[in-house]
């Protein structure tokens, strides 16, 4: 099999279903696994070099992500449409909106303390050069916020979203660190200003903060852009 896209760093204490997933979702995603693709138990054992009860797991959580569809000769791949995309940034913007209107109302000071830390880690991860790192400390930045209010729904909805705009966002990052690493000044203000928005309890700011980081990805011809740039950015990993 030829190198794997999903960071092994990532996958410490993953169990083996769990490492077949997190590849598997990345490559579909990334389009190197097309639509329409009949994905074997066997071949997909054979190719992780586990046995087929991971496999199964695994097939089984991008089934519930609706990535693959089960059929009786096996696995086809469905994938990301344009508007399964959108949909992922609508309820980003939904929980994150929801999630800022009960934060107003708790103290906020550990929160914009945590959350400057995992700034300074994107910063420096930028100085580097990981988009790895980068794109796991955004991940955190935004799950940070969303735990910082105790729902236990909301934390239910991000962690099933989590996988896939995880994977999304990595691959994206990974292409804007090769082509586009200006803009990553503009994404680090922006996070600036989500933090000075929690910290003043600003709305305004909130909102701002929310459309500059989502509105570049929801607009259809950027987000196949970036499909097509991810697809570049995957074959240099072969």
């Amino acid at each position: 099999m030829s190198e794997l896209l999903y960071p092994l760093k990532w996958l410490a204490k993953a169990s083996a279903g769990d490492r077949v997933a997190h590849e598997l979702r990345m490559r579909i995603i990334s389009g190197k696994i097309e639509s329409g693709t009949i994905l074997s138990e066997n071949k997909l054992a054979s190719d992780f070099s586990v046995s087929r009860s991971p496999v199964r797991d695994a097939l089984k959580v991008l089934a519930s992500e609706q990535l693959i569809r089960l059929e009786r000769m096996g696995a086809v791949v469905v994938g990301l449409s344009e508007r399964d995309i959108q949909e992922i940034y609508d309820v980003r913007l939904l929980i994150e909106t929801f999630v800022f209107e009960r934060l107003v109302k708790i103290e906020r000071a550990e929160l914009v303390r945590e959350l400057s830390k995992i700034l300074e880690m994107m910063k420096v991860a930028i100085k580097y050069k990981d988009a790895d790192e980068f794109s796991f400390q955004d991940v955190l930045f935004h799950e940070t916020i969303i735990r910082s209010i105790d729902h236990g729904y909301v934390s239910m909805i991000w962690q099933n979203l989590k996988p896939v705009m995880e994977s999304f966002i990595l691959l994206s990052m990974r292409v804007r660190f090769e082509e586009d690493i200006e803009d990553f000044e503009r994404i680090l203000a922006n996070h600036a200003l989500y933090i000075e928005a929690i910290e003043t309890g600003d709305r305004e700011r909130m909102v701002a903060s929310l459309h500059q980081n989502f509105d570049d990805v929801q607009e259809v011809e950027d987000l196949w852009k970036t499909q097509q740039m991810m697809s570049k950015g995957v074959d240099s990993h072969d």
